[in-house]
């Protein structure tokens, strides 16, 4: 058996499957397993090929007499294997297979010796980009924001573990005509504009209302600031460094952001592209991509009415020129096999236009499951109590900052009302509600299918009941104090003792413990968070069972079940880690 599938449960019995659909069907090439988790009573695992085989070799010379037929045959020649206890075939040929638990059991020792990581999913890239947060200079981040910054996070955690080079992008909306108003008016009220920092510019957000008031109120100033876009464009050193200014005073604002979330980006802005641009459009043009229409310059894009403009009528370039040249740059570059898009689903079409762009330019294969391929993760809105996108009383977008250091502080006053402050030190009670805080963001975003919108509920979100990161973090910080009451040093033990899955309830939660690098690899393939964060609610959910009727502490099985306790706080550990969520130890 394979040690690079170690930990992979599916991927080690479909090899097992493969062996034997080769004997099974020699005539029959190329043959996937068809391997599922069960969730009936008869298995554990089920392999599902008897019937789609049946409808290719029906009819032809064969001895088998119908799907069931297929199934014993797959069953009788499957390898022996000490990872397998029992199969039988059920209904149409349906394989069931039931896992030995000793089995299980010393894979899950195996993991405790030799460290999670071992259990990495491979998944068959060399490196990804992640583009993710993108927010735009001059304009407070805002809950769209927050959503495409802890997914794409999470996305890249994900591919991280999986032995991925993954290049987190940060595609700030650094260039473009808003720069010519903001340049302008920061002239105006800051002749001197080299000694201006963030605290004489103030809230970014009201100097950027401020300026483009000024802008649609003044004729002159409009066309200034028209003309200020062409000098930066240009080149001239005092409107770029100006704009160096205003990035960088915005940049220090979304730091705020990142810090308190611990999201790790690398800026690589619409700027950053600009240079780029003319030599991809002219490669797109020699190939006869590029028409002109309406005095603009377009791509036509089958089965999309309305074509992708790459160079506006008055010659300027769009969010089109830059996406496409930001994709050619990931291809041609940094050699990217795999770009993901974290937006909001508003921006699908767009994306759509520019990923059959490329196809056509023969950047991107054709059959989108083949590599290098490009994914735009689309994620819904956030909504308030009223059900309408989520705003404050002022009817504004909420600073992500405050939001943030809201949930921190609500989550303070509940430990503080639960007595902590008098057992613990100012700054253990500090990193405690910070990390329930934040994690409390982060689970009630991630936990989602990606694609529907939610309410925003603080109380719901802080609530230590339900399928909430408090009632997770709790859960692990119990484990933790159940190992520590023990007064055993797991350390040792791992080395000494041995595992046993010999209650129901003990091999139930080490069946689901062995699930975990295959759920990792659903999650990262199919780029959905929630898939881990349901993994991980009901990793909980079995502990909980397995703990209510399985004695621990003074019990003559408590080795074997403080090692089992300890596997589970290492795989949540993990989960945790790859939600972006800092665990807590004690409560």
């Amino acid at each position: 058996m394979s040690e690079e599938n170690s930990g992979n449960l599916k991927k080690q019995l479909s090899k097992l499957f493969e062996a034997s659909l080769r004997e099974t069907v020699p005539s029959v090439l190329d043959v996937e397993p068809l391997v599922a988790a069960c969730t009936a009573k008869f298995g554990d695992y089920q392999c599902n090929n008897a019937m789609s085989l049946w409808s290719k070799i029906k009819g032809k010379t064969t001895d088998f007499k119908g799907p069931p037929a297929v199934g014993q045959a797959i069953m009788r020649n499957l390898p022996s294997s000490e990872m397998i206890e029992s199969c039988s075939v059920a209904g149409p040929g349906f394989v069931n297979v039931v896992l030995s638990k000793t089995w299980l059991a010393e894979k899950i020792q195996k993991m405790l010796i030799d460290g999670i990581d071992t259990w990495a999913p491979k998944i068959s890239i060399n490196r990804a980009v992640v583009d993710f947060s993108s927010p735009n200079i001059a304009k407070e981040m805002h809950v769209g924001h927050l959503r495409s910054t802890i997914i794409g996070d999470t996305l890249a955690r994900m591919l991280e573990f999986s032995k991925v080079d993954v290049l987190r992008r940060n595609h700030v909306g650094d260039w473009g005509t808003q720069f010519g108003m903001l340049i302008e008016f920061l002239f105006e009220k800051f002749p001197n504009f080299k000694d201006v920092n963030e605290t004489a510019v103030g809230d970014l957000q009201a100097f950027y209302k401020a300026s483009k008031q000024r802008f649609d109120a003044d004729p002159a100033f409009k066309e200034k600031a028209q003309k200020a876009v062409v000098r930066l464009q240009g080149g001239e050193p005092k409107y770029r460094q100006a704009w160096a200014q205003i990035c960088d005073i915005s940049r220090k604002e979304f730091d705020k952001v990142y810090q308190r979330l611990g999201v790790h980006l690398e800026e690589k802005g619409e700027s950053f592209y600009n240079p780029f641009i003319p030599g991809v459009l002219e490669g797109l043009s020699n190939q006869g991509l590029v028409e002109e229409s309406e005095g603009a310059r377009v791509i036509f894009i089958e089965g999309i009415n309305i074509p992708l403009i790459v160079v506006k009528s008055d010659g300027g370039y769009n969010y089109a020129s830059t996406d496409l040249t930001a994709l050619w740059y990931r291809l041609n570059e940094e050699k990217a096999d795999w770009i993901i898009y974290v937006t909001d689903v508003g921006q699908q079409q767009h994306f759509d236009m520019v990923f059959k762009a490329a196809k056509r330019a023969g950047w991107l294969p054709a059959n989108g499951s083949m590599f290098p391929k490009a994914s735009h993760v689309g994620f819904g809105l956030v909504l308030g109590d009223d059900g309408k996108r989520f705003r404050t009383r002022a009817s504004d977008v909420v600073r992500l900052v405050d939001l943030l250091d809201e949930a921190k502080t609500r989550s303070k006053a509940a430990l503080v009302e639960r007595g902590k402050a008098e057992e613990w030190t100012e700054e253990e009670l500090e990193q405690t509600a910070e990390a329930i805080g934040y994690g409390a963001i982060k689970y009630a975003d991630l936990k989602n299918n990606r694609l529907t919108n939610y309410t925003f509920s603080y109380d719901q979100m802080l609530n230590d009941k339900g399928n909430t990161a408090v009632y997770l973090l709790y859960a692990h910080a119990r484990i933790c104090s159940i190992i520590r009451k023990s007064g055993k040093d797991v350390e040792e033990l791992k080395k000494t003792g041995v595992l046993v899955l010999g209650h129901p309830d003990e091999r139930a939660l080490g069946l689901h413990l062995l699930q975990f690098a295959e759920t990792v690899e659903e999650a990262c393939t199919n780029l959905l968070p929630n898939v881990l964060c349901e993994y991980l609610y009901n990793l909980s959910e079995y502990f909980t069972k397995f703990y209510s009727n399985c004695q621990v502490v003074g019990s003559a099985e408590e080795t074997s079940r403080l090692l089992l306790c300890e596997a589970t706080a290492v795989v949540m550990r993990k989960c945790f880690f790859l939600l972006g969520i800092v665990p807590v130890y004690k409560i």
